[in-house]
């Protein structure tokens, strides 16, 4: 799919809110009859513009009580080096989020951990351990303001 028309936008917000609504739903909300809602869907996941379906956790309520933002400073920006340190850190399940970006820190990695002493066991076993790595900030979440996952369509 090229083009992302009127209904498939419609057809996005709605999955943005209920990713398990029936193509029949989705279709009594866009205006198209299910069959075309469905193959809209199935185009989208296909060229990508869906990449896929997921549940949001309530990660407090699952013990997860430490939320941290890590700004990582790598301390030479050889190939192997950075790819070191982005194999390493995409197979951890504490970082929920990374990325590399311009400014002070090279990568900005947001972490999740029970609480403050297995963040620092993160650290040490994963992150530091890194011989890429020269420094790490970290800035603690104190409290979400906006956790949205939803694209402005």
């Amino acid at each position: 799919m090229n083009v992302i028309d009127g209904f498939a936008r419609k057809i996005l917000r709605l999955l943005q809110a209920d990713s398990r609504r029936s193509a029949q739903e989705l279709s009594e909300h866009v205006g198209l009859s299910a069959t075309p809602c469905w193959r809209r869907i199935k185009d989208m996941e296909q060229s990508g513009v869906i990449q896929r379906y997921t549940v949001l956790l309530d990660r407090e309520k699952l013990g997860f009580h430490i939320c941290a933002l890590a700004h990582i400073q790598l301390t030479r920006h050889t190939e192997g080096g950075t790819e070191q340190f982005e194999r390493e850190i995409s197979t951890c399940p504490e970082v929920t989020e990374c990325y590399s970006t311009t400014g002070e820190a090279d990568y900005i990695l947001k972490i999740v951990a029970p609480d403050i002493k297995a963040y620092d066991e993160f650290l040490h076993s994963h992150v530091f351990r890194l011989p890429a790595v020269a420094q790490v900030k970290t800035s603690v979440v104190l409290r979400e303001i906006k956790f949205d996952t939803s694209l402005p369509l």
